[in-house]
């Protein structure tokens, strides 16, 4: 299956889901913009190019990735249904985001554009862009906030070791809006010869779409396996949501499976009562952002609000159109869970099944805790298990006390 043979909704001419997404960029990005869509479009429908990306993402990438059923995490919460795991966290460099800059730098090359530019909050996107500009001999600039680089300084060096630079960036918030930003005025200034690999399914038209198209390798993947391990499709479809890249790229191959129910998960962060959160969709208001229309945290203003989380890759205060999209149409479900949440999900998972998430794909386990009660028996529940928890190990030691069961000196 091509890019072009993507499940619907497609953006209309313009750029949008219905009310969300288009263009609102500055004059300078128009044609950048138009220039890309156009080569975009071209790539999509050409053989030799699908067929070098479906090469890289299977010998160089690890795809597919396995659907493991978690039978332990099931057992613990009664044993009704079935729990899978679509196991991203698999993939080399240890999350989804490879799906994305492979496709991008591959773009990039068509356009002749040899320096890369990208931002990254949880440092898994900038580590992936990296990654394809060391395989494909390209400059690589990542912007990252201050904070981030701190809470996720194993990502930072990665990034460097691979021959990125890191540029550090302290306004705001010092978080993943912040490195957009910076990022966005990196490209203004630079767009003849550099190419935005854009981390998320957010920014101006075609970077949802495109985004969109390359992450739906999940979904797709996740559909042949569940039909091939049980002959029918699941009922729920369970991923985090920030930006939404891997949620998107799980759920947009289902979109016309009425059956299948889609859950968003955001980052409640220290609760919605208290401000600090990153519930983009839950507790947001339409607004434009960054480059399209979307559920923003914003005030009454139209002034862009701080997100909290203890996921940096969740601590962002947009969200993509065509979330905003299934979320306005009912087609998509979006709920938020707090940090404490997501971190007691990650120690039961770790515990039971011998597999660390991410503190965002910890954001999802949680849901299916609390979803389960209200689950039919006999049903299927397959989590987009987005990322390995090893980026986390210095937040998480900071957060959690376990206990020391070695033995006792003496």
């Amino acid at each position: 299956m091509t890019l072009a043979e993507s499940a619907p909704p497609r953006p209309d001419a313009s750029g949008h889901y219905g009310r969300f997404g288009g263009r609102y960029v500055p004059e300078t990005l128009m044609q950048t913009l138009v220039d890309l869509e156009r080569e975009y479009a071209a790539v999509a429908q050409d053989a030799a190019f699908q067929r070098e990306l479906q090469f890289l993402l299977a010998e160089y990438a690890g795809r597919p990735t396995p659907l493991w059923r978690a039978r332990r995490f099931e057992e613990s919460l009664g044993g009704r249904f079935q729990i899978w795991l679509k196991r991203e966290d698999l993939l080399h460099t240890g999350a989804h985001k490879i799906n994305n800059t492979l496709g991008q730098a591959l773009l990039a090359q068509r356009l002749g554009k040899r320096r890369i530019i990208a931002e990254t909050g949880a440092g898994q996107h900038g580590v992936a862009t990296a990654t394809a500009c060391a395989l494909m001999n390209m400059q690589c600039i990542v912007y990252m906030g201050a904070e981030d680089m701190e809470r996720q300084a194993l990502n930072v060096f990665r990034m460097r070791l691979m021959g990125a630079e890191v540029r550090r960036v302290t306004s705001g918030t010092a978080t993943l809006k912040d490195a957009t930003n910076e990022a966005m005025r990196d490209w203004m200034a630079n767009c003849d010869d550099t190419h935005y690999i854009i981390g998320s399914v957010v920014g101006p038209h075609p970077f949802p779409m495109m985004v969109r198209d390359f992450q739906s390798v999940i979904g797709r993947e996740t559909r042949q396996q569940i039909l091939a391990a049980e002959g029918r499709l699941p009922d729920h479809l369970v991923a985090c949501v920030g930006g939404g890249s891997n949620s998107i790229g799980m759920f947009h191959p289902f979109f016309a499976d009425d059956s299948v129910r889609f859950w968003g998960v955001e980052a409640e962060g220290s609760g919605l009562a208290t401000g600090l959160h990153a519930a983009t969709i839950t507790a947001g208001l339409v607004g434009v952002f960054q480059g399209s229309m979307s559920y923003v945290l914003q005030d009454d203003d139209g002034q862009i609000q701080p997100a909290h989380s203890i996921s940096a890759g969740l601590d962002y205060p947009g969200t993509g159109p065509e979330h905003s999209f299934y979320a306005d149409t009912g087609r998509g479900h979006y709920v938020a869970i707090t940090d404490t949440q997501a971190l007691d999900a990650l120690q039961r998972l770790s515990r039971l099944e011998g597999i660390v998430p991410a503190l965002e794909t910890a954001h999802a386990i949680a849901q299916v805790i609390r979803m389960a009660p209200d689950v039919a028996d006999g049903a299927i529940v397959i989590v987009c298990f987005s990322g390995r928890g090893d980026k986390d190990v210095f937040s998480l030691q900071r957060h959690i006390q376990l206990e020391d069961e070695s033995p006792t000196a003496g």
